[in-house]
């Protein structure tokens, strides 16, 4: 857990930037409504579709993999690797979020 992140708070952060958040952590998407479809750079994907990130609530999900979560920070946990926790930290010091 990251000690002193309000985890909430980081949520919202990112919220409020998407999608400009969204080009940056995963680059070369389009927004169609209020989905930004991708190709998902954790495997080898050559076109967007079944991966989308929902710029209103932040769940995202992979379709053809299964894979999904609710939020930036496991958006970001996933793209990079990491546990909840780390992914928070690194997030918010991109955001510049204290």
């Amino acid at each position: 857990m990251a000690r002193g992140l309000d985890f909430q708070a980081l949520r919202q952060a990112a919220l409020n930037r998407c999608p400009a958040l969204l080009f940056e952590l995963v680059p070369g998407g389009k927004l169609v409504g209020n989905e930004y479809m991708v190709v998902n750079p954790t495997r080898q994907d050559n076109r967007a579709g079944s991966f989308s990130i929902n710029t209103k609530t932040g769940r995202w999900c992979d379709f053809a993999t299964g894979d999904k979560g609710g939020d930036a920070i496991s958006l970001y946990a996933y793209l990079h690797g990491l546990k909840q926790g780390e992914a928070a930290r690194e997030l918010a010091r991109m955001m510049g979020v204290q």
